[in-house]
């Protein structure tokens, strides 16, 4: 197999087989027996002539006459594998997000039967609790974008893109095909599923693990954890107000960063965790058509809804920038805890929304948290939120500023033409009662400097919605080498919620390797 890289094309052309065929063959001089697409992106440095630029995966019937061709190269296709289990009782996976659920797929697959416990319901009924909490501002705590089946992940872009190399991320995108997914997240530069996709895959991937032997356990929410001799023996779980324990002997812990009960839980258990820096900030609306043609030009009705990264280091030390940005999509709202307001972005697979939104943070250290309390971070976030309750109208509507208010300081009384996508409703308010100084003259500096970058960015109309305060864990729970906690053996810090990973794919993966890990164990020990 062979990959060709950098092949060119204008973004208004229709990208055919054939035509990528006859490319390839005036260009290089090469006859492909078969071949697929690689990956696909979109170069619009110059908006003038905004190109596609394509890599196939090809075979042909001489590699080596090719080989020394310009942007041709060799392609090693590694197959991801692994052993069957050897222990002799089932692993416990607690919390079914995209950590957790990889990690039980990978588990089931082996052999090892795991049980999932998952504080939430099944993503049928998650999404019902979300439609009312959206209509009428009636929240669940346990059941809610944070909390459910496919975790925070689920209701939101599905964005698939990161920052890791690893071979195993090949293999999540397969299978996230394989359940469902559009192929073309194979080979997009930038790929993403879109929560409509994502309801649907899920389910999938939890069908495939009942089939295989494992069991899943809905509303079913971890209490407590049973320690002798600095090993796991149970868990103790809570369902439908009865409280059982599963014994155990390997628990992979999956939590998501929002499982603040559960931080808890192990901060009084002893468990090894310190403070992680974060970052917490709002989330910021221009019209998607806006964005398109600042990022596109003329270009831009030939090519899906445009996105942005925005990044700049202030003066002072704080780093400002843009997250999870959702074309076409809607900030919803991300609360899990009563009388708190957080907002997150969402968006279908098609991104055709009016609006694009994005997270706009600043990073937070352990220093601006005030205590030496390792879940200090926590309560920061828990501070700002519920500031964020208060100032919205204590009725989980959410504060909104425009940036012109923003930027001039002044309360916001009146919008412009872009309208927020807050579901339950907003209120006009002034973030300089939500945020330290350091925060919201920080957002105002970010906000400068972008608009230098994107003409147009800190318009006066665009709105922001506070808080954005789950960008990542708030705590790390550290682990060995073998990926086990460093005083508890037999539990396995997985994921995002313990600090090991920062979207879908790197918490897919990570749930990958604790999984991987838990079996080598005892493939080690049976030899």
């Amino acid at each position: 197999m062979i990959r060709i890289s950098n092949i060119s094309f204008s973004a208004s052309e229709d990208i055919t087989h054939e035509l990528i065929e006859r490319k390839i063959k005036k260009k290089y001089n090469i006859d492909l027996k078969s071949f697929e697409i690689s990956k696909k992106s979109i170069d619009a440095r110059n908006k003038e002539d905004v190109r596609f630029i394509i890599s196939v995966d090809g075979q042909v019937k001489n590699e080596k006459s090719v080989l020394h061709k310009k942007n041709v190269t060799k392609v090693e296709d590694i197959a991801y594998t692994v052993p069957a289990f050897k222990g002799s009782s089932s692993p416990v996976v607690v919390g079914f997000g995209p950590g957790g659920m990889f990690a039980a797929l990978n588990l089931a697959r082996s052999g090892a039967k795991p049980i999932v416990i998952e504080r939430g319901e099944s993503v049928e009924a998650r999404e019902k609790e979300i439609e009312k909490f959206f209509k009428f501002g009636i929240l669940n705590k346990n059941t809610n974008v944070q909390f459910g089946e496919g975790g925070a992940g689920t209701f939101s872009d599905g964005k698939l893109n990161t920052n890791i190399n690893n071979h195993r991320c090949k293999y999540v995108l397969e299978e996230f095909v394989n359940f469902g997914a559009p192929k073309e997240i194979l080979y997009d530069a930038k790929p993403h599923i879109g929560t409509d996709n994502l309801k649907k895959i899920v389910k999938n991937i939890r069908d495939e693990i009942i089939r295989l032997g494992g069991k899943i356990y809905f509303n079913c929410c971890m209490t407590d954890i049973g320690v002798k001799n600095k090993s796991v023996e149970y868990i103790s779980v809570l369902k439908d107000g009865k409280t059982t324990q599963i014994l155990c002997e390997n628990v992979i812990l999956a939590i998501g960063h929002s499982a603040r009960d559960t931080f808890e839980l192990l901060q009084k258990k002893g468990i090894i965790m310190e403070q992680k820096p974060f970052s917490v900030g709002v989330r910021i609306e221009h019209k998607q058509e806006f964005i398109n043609r600042a990022q596109y030009g003329k270009f831009s009705e030939y090519l899906p809804a445009a996105d942005y990264k925005l990044y700049t280091h202030l003066p002072e030390g704080r780093n400002v920038y843009s997250f999870c940005m959702c074309p076409g999509g809607s900030v919803i709202a991300a609360a899990s805890e009563e009388n708190s307001v957080v907002t997150n972005g969402m968006s279908y697979y098609s991104r055709d929304g009016r609006n694009a939104n994005a997270a706009l943070l600043v990073d937070v250290k352990p220093l601006d948290f005030g205590s030496e309390n390792v879940l200090a971070g926590m309560y920061f976030q828990r501070d700002l939120e519920r500031k964020a309750f208060i100032q919205g109208g204590s009725n989980y509507n959410a504060p909104i500023q425009t940036v012109g208010d923003f930027l001039n300081s002044r309360p916001t009384k009146s919008f412009g033409d872009i309208i927020p996508t807050y579901p339950i409703g907003t209120k006009g308010v002034s973030f300089k009662d939500i945020f330290p100084e350091y925060i919201y003259t920080s957002l105002q500096k970010g906000l400068n400097v972008f608009d230098k970058k994107i003409k147009g960015f800190a318009c006066d109309a665009a709105v922001m919605t506070a808080v954005e305060t789950r960008s990542s864990s708030p705590v790390r729970i550290l682990r060995d080498d073998n990926f086990e906690s460093l005083n508890t053996k037999g539990l396995y810090p997985c994921a995002e919620g313990c600090g090991y990973a920062g979207g879908i794919m790197s918490a897919a993966v990570d749930g990958l390797k604790c999984s991987e890990a838990l079996i080598n164990k005892y493939f080690e020990n049976n030899k």
